[in-house]
């Protein structure tokens, strides 16, 4: 091979149809297309830009101070007064003498809007006839947790789909079944919407662990219109959720492909050098980068461009050269491979008491994974560093976590401190601090670090390990020119998928508002569920 420049992915911007140029300039700002819930609540243009909602010609006042006016022809009723409600006991042990049955547990509810018997993927237990015909599932029955170490993840709903004989309920779930008055989908829709949700959320009771009694459930007041009304609402909010949940789905999709080009970015540059362009641009003098960014290209113009690429290449290595380490393959044939532990010095200083009460403390929980960065948590939010537990820190030098390697932990400190034993605390000789940060980053690297791993709960890689595995070493300076280039590039992807979470957590609030303000009747959506349903029919 003559070249550095190998195949890269490009950055996967248009690849799922967003335009690049919309992400050119990391200053952009955000085209303001999501409304939030203020939005919805006010009339205002809902995503995508539409004509906003009409509210019902005529309200009457609830009765209830929370829910405020409804449409003239609702009513405010409880939910023991439209449907049943039954919490269950069946646990997950498999015991002789009973009937074997699959399990819709907690998670099962907690991760997914519809419950299917047919998805397969539930778990084996057994159950007594008894609690099987007290706790089978129904079509339509509306499930909800009744347990959390959070209030706010009470009162999660699904709603029951399809069912078979040996479908049971398990336990932490409450069973919510409609009579003739409810349409299921409804009151699936209801207990999804912020009006009824909070009613359960604040019932619950507990410190560090909530609990949801059972006449609170019965005691909850939902707005209740026709049964035809019910369904007509159900339709919309099953139209406009599947939409939502596409376009979220599709930047999440995005996140995904950020995040594979980051990783592919890091492990070429720092197994392969810097792309020629990129060498190029740092070639140039900051006059020379200013003009070339402002004026445009005459042939002339070009022609020096293309001189100084010429010029530049000639500095590059020309060759590569195998580096007989299998993760690593080819690298310049200027570079070293040197086993890790000749290129840096691990420091295990333990923490004094005073430093553990006045120094900043970096657990494992304050890394984020892949990134090298610390995470947004509150320092007041860390727990308190146990003083047998810590080790000191020094500015410029990189903790890498050897538990649970496939995390990808690892922090170039900025400053002193005191961290987690569960790092390695890694003081570079011959590494330019962020290049080191980056090489610990790539995914070759972590993958066989992961494989070395002890333990089944909790996998740990050891230092003998580490140590021993061959790593490229390029010259300092162009370590400084790496990590220089890596650390533009990967600020500039994170802030991309920022902007995308950003855009996925505006979407999540609106899809909670709009639910909301449909199931309490802030806007009418009759004729729109009539639309909805005759375009499903033909």
């Amino acid at each position: 091979m003559t070249s550095l420049d190998l195949d890269l992915p490009a950055p996967p911007f248009e690849a799922i149809g967003v335009p690049l140029s919309e992400h050119a300039s990391p200053g952009r700002q955000p085209q303001p297309s999501v409304p939030t819930s203020d939005d919805i609540r006010h009339g205002r243009p809902a995503f995508p830009v539409r004509p906003a909602r009409r509210p019902y010609p005529n309200y009457r006042d609830s009765g209830v101070e929370w829910l405020g006016k409804i449409p003239e022809h609702w009513q405010v009723r409880r939910l023991d007064h439209v449907a049943s409600y039954r919490t269950s006991s069946v646990d997950k042990k498999t015991q002789d003498g009973e009937l074997p049955v699959r399990l819709c547990n907690y998670t099962d509810v907690y991760y997914r809007e519809r419950v299917r018997s047919s998805d397969d993927d539930f778990m084996q237990a057994t159950a007594s006839p008894s609690e099987i015909a007290r706790f089978s599932l129904n079509v339509g029955d509306v499930l909800i947790t009744k347990d959390s170490e959070d209030w706010r993840d009470i009162a999660v709903p699904a709603l029951v789909e399809d069912t078979a004989d040996d479908f049971v309920c398990g336990y932490h779930l409450g069973i919510i079944r409609s009579d003739s008055l409810a349409d299921p989908a409804f009151v699936f829709r209801a207990m999804q919407s912020m009006a009824v949700n909070r009613q359960l959320q604040v019932s619950a009771s507990g410190v560090t662990r909530y609990g949801l009694p059972n006449p609170a459930v019965g005691n909850t007041l939902i707005p209740l219109p026709p049964l035809d009304e019910q369904r007509a609402i159900a339709r919309f909010l099953d139209h406009e959720t599947t939409k939502i949940d596409e376009l979220v789905a599709k930047k999440r999709l995005l996140q995904e492909r950020l995040a594979e080009y980051r990783t592919a970015l890091i492990t070429r540059t720092v197994t392969r050098g810097l792309p020629s362009a990129a060498t190029l641009d740092r070639s140039l003098t900051s006059s020379q980068r200013r003009q070339t960014q402002c004026h445009t290209h005459t042939q002339r113009e070009r022609e020096r461009e293309r001189e100084r690429e010429r010029e530049s290449q000639a500095h590059l290595p020309p060759h590569l050269k195998p580096s007989g380490v299998g993760w690593l393959g080819d690298i310049p044939d200027h570079w070293e491979v040197r086993k890790l532990k000749w290129c840096v010095r691990r420091s295990e200083i333990k923490a004094e008491a005073d430093d553990v009460e006045t120094m900043r403390y970096i657990g494992l929980e304050r890394v984020s994974s892949w990134t090298g960065r610390l995470s947004r948590l509150d320092d007041q939010q860390a727990p308190e560093p146990p003083e047998s537990l810590s080790n000191s820190f020094a500015e410029g030098e990189v903790l890498f976590s050897k538990l649970r390697p496939y995390l990808a932990k690892a922090f170039c400190a900025e400053f002193d401190g005191v961290c987690s034993t569960e790092f390695l605390t890694l003081e570079p000789l011959d590494f330019e601090p962020r290049y080191l940060l980056h090489l610990l980053l790539t995914g070759g690297f972590v993958a066989l670090v992961d494989s070395s791993t002890y333990g089944a709960k909790m996998p740990r890689a050891n230092w003998e390990f580490i140590g021993n595995l061959s790593v490229p070493v390029p010259p300092l300076t162009e370590q400084r020119a790496i990590a220089q280039f890596l650390d533009e590039q990967t600020e500039r992807i994170d802030e991309l998928s920022a902007k995308v979470e950003t855009a996925i957590e505006r979407l999540q609030e609106y899809r909670t508002a709009l639910v909301t303000a449909a199931v309490t009747g802030k806007i009418d959506v009759r004729d729109s569920a009539t639309i909805k349903a005759a375009s499903v029919r033909t």
